[in-house]
Formats: structure tokens, sequence, C-alpha cells
């Protein structure tokens, strides 16, 4: 009988666990639906790749000239390069394709998305939700593959919001304007400190989504197109983006992922911390090359207060990473810590292809007494 009730008893707190987990929904972190386009529109369905009809792409719908490609060599010359699958959209002037999304208000998300411009001329790239907007120049390509992968966040503002990517049409030809191969959204957990660290997310481990079947990394945009940071803790305080690397991918110094610095001096990354007027502390990080063919010499410029330090790296493209530190005092409770590459580099073997030094595992505690 003592068997039996004990039985029912564990049956029970099982069940329970079962439907408490069922109850909470997992964060949002992968593809979106058919947000990588291989679930095609009925041929009925298309003029030629021309979409016709506002829910004729399942999963989104559409305005204007949209349409549906296949990666490779298209008719008139262009070659569209699709590497996260076989299929993508492009969208023509002032076209646009949504979708509606069921978050949490109040909650941030990041959106990964691969897009890369189709003709010689200037393309942007337009991303809303309700009250927030950036637009994307994607003329400058950061990787010779037609591999670009750009992150975006937003604080979601209901419980259903209309995520939409829409081409502003500024090029001359109607029918050029970004392709867009694959779309992921990632929920970012709020963050913690690390004991022993002022600095939030130093090791960069809380990012937006990455692709597993393919990466160039993830560029993300300078804080005038970036209210809400796609890279939890840290401001892109600079005219061109920073890269967010993988593990996986490329070589980083410790743990999941790193920062590329691919802009030189135009590529920033910036953090304010909490600090004690006048009291001393260590700054520490990390530099080094991703193994991306990214080679030459290589210089980071780290400041915080009153204090610089311009860190020096040789790099002959093949990975490897160097840790470096200072002292500096802060004068007031809030201290910014920043980091650029003094330099301009690019890839060995594509002099198109724009790279940079690595940063990761960033540090910051006070000098003991």
């Amino acid at each position: 009988m003592a068997f039996f009730v004990i039985f029912c008893f564990l049956s029970l707190l099982s069940l329970s666990n079962a439907s408490a987990s069922a109850a909470v929904p997992r964060p949002l972190d992968g593809l979106l639906p058919n947000g990588n386009f291989e679930e095609a529109p009925k041929s009925s369905n298309l003029k030629k790749t021309v979409i016709i009809g506002k829910y004729s792409l399942p999963k989104w719908e559409i305005s204007g000239l949209v349409e549906y490609v296949s990666g490779g060599t298209q008719p008139g010359g262009f070659y569209f390069a699709v590497p996260r699958g076989t299929h993508a959209v492009r969208l023509g002037n002032e076209a646009s394709i949504s979708q509606n999304l069921t978050v949490k208000p109040g909650s941030i998300y990041s959106l990964t998305f691969g897009a890369t411009r189709t003709c010689a001329q200037d393309e942007m790239l337009r991303i809303s939700v309700p009250g927030q907007s950036a637009d994307l120049s994607i003329q400058t390509l950061y990787s010779s593959n037609g591999g670009d992968t750009y992150g975006w966040a937003f604080q979601a503002n209901s419980k259903v919001v209309k995520l939409t990517f829409h081409n502003p049409g500024i090029q001359e030809d109607p029918s050029c304007g970004p392709l867009l191969d694959a779309i992921a959204i990632k929920e970012m957990l709020p963050l913690r400190y690390t004991k022993g660290n002022l600095v939030k997310n130093g090791n960069f481990e809380i990012g937006p989504h990455v692709f597993k079947n393919f990466s160039t990394g993830i560029l993300l945009p300078p804080k005038v197109q970036d209210l809400v940071s796609p890279l939890p803790g840290w401001i892109i305080e600079s005219l061109k983006p920073v890269k967010y690397i993988d593990s996986k991918h490329f070589s980083v110094p410790s743990g999941f992922a790193a920062i590329e610095l691919v802009g030189g001096r135009e590529s920033a990354i910036a953090q304010i911390i909490r600090t004690i007027s006048n009291k001393s502390y260590n700054l520490t990080f990390s530099i080094g090359d991703a193994k991306n063919g990214c080679h030459g010499s290589m210089v980071v410029e780290a400041f915080a207060a009153k204090q610089t330090l311009k860190v020096p790296f040789e790099s002959k493209g093949n990975g490897g990473f160097k840790t470096a530190s200072f002292k500096f005092q802060a004068i007031s409770d809030r201290t910014r810590i920043t980091f650029y590459s003094a330099n301009y580099h690019t890839n060995l073997h594509d002099f198109g292809h724009l790279c940079g030094p690595v940063l990761d595992s960033v540090r910051v505690f006070p000098v003991p007494y």
C-alpha cells in the first residue's frame, strides 16, 4: 500500500513538473516561419520570378515588386549569392515583405538576416516594427561571397508586432533591390554581472542568433541605427558596423563569440560602467585575428577615463591572440570604456573584403588597496 501511495505521489509530481515546464515557452531563437524562403509560392502565383498576390509567399505578406529567385547565374549576367539555401527574395523599389510575430511585451529581440545588394547602385534596406525602424546601407560588401549578415534589435511594445523589410527605392533601376535569403529571431534575456567583472557581457557570449550552416559573421550597425543594441551591454558608437563572430566559423580567444573590428577607426565599441570617483581599476582584454585571412600590423586602441593604451598585434591571418591590461583612475561614478582598430585591413586573398582585429574577454575590476 505504501509503495502504491509513493508511486502515485511521484507520478503526480512528474505530471506537475511536466505541465509547469510546458506552460513556460522557450525563448525564441531560430528562423522565422519560412524565414529561409524555401517554401515556394505556387507556380500559378509566379510570373517568371515576380510573385503575384499579397499572400502568395507562404507565411509572408508582400507589397510591390517582390521576386522569388534561386541562387546562381541570372538572365542578363547577374549572379545572386544565396549561401544559406537555394532560394531568396528580392525587393524592388518601394517593395516590402512583412510578417506578424508573437512576442512578449517589454522584451528585447534581435533579428539576424542575410542581405546583399544585387546592383552596383547604392541600395538601402529599411527594417521596422511599430515604433522603431532603421535604414541600413548595404552598398559596402564586407564579404566577397555575398554572405553579408546583419543584426538589428527591437523592444516589443505589444503581444503581436508586425515586422517589415522594405526597399525605400533610392536606385535608378526599379528592378534593382536588396536580396534577403534568411531571417532569424532571438529573444535577448536580461543581462547579469559576472562575479569579479564590472563589464556586462564582457565575453560577448550573449548576442544575436548565429546561422549554423553558414556564417561570415554578423554586422552590427552603429548606434544611430541601433536604438536597442543587438549586442546586450554594448554600444556600437561609430560610422561603420562591428562584426559578431562565433567560434564554429572563426578563431576567437575564448568561449563562443567575439567582436571583429572591421572598419578601422570608423568601427568602435563601447560600454559605460559603474565606478567610484578617484578609485583605481584594471582593464584587461584579449586581441587577435579570426583566422579568416585578415593580416597585417594590427593595433587596438583602448580608452578608459583619461587613460589610453595601444596594443599591437602582428597577424598572419592564421589565428592567435594576446592579452593586454592597464590601470586607470575613475573620474566619476560612470566610466566609458571604448575600443577601436587604429588601422584598416583587408583579407589576404581578397582586397575588397574588409576585416580587422578581434576583441574578447573584456574585464574591469578594482585595484586592491
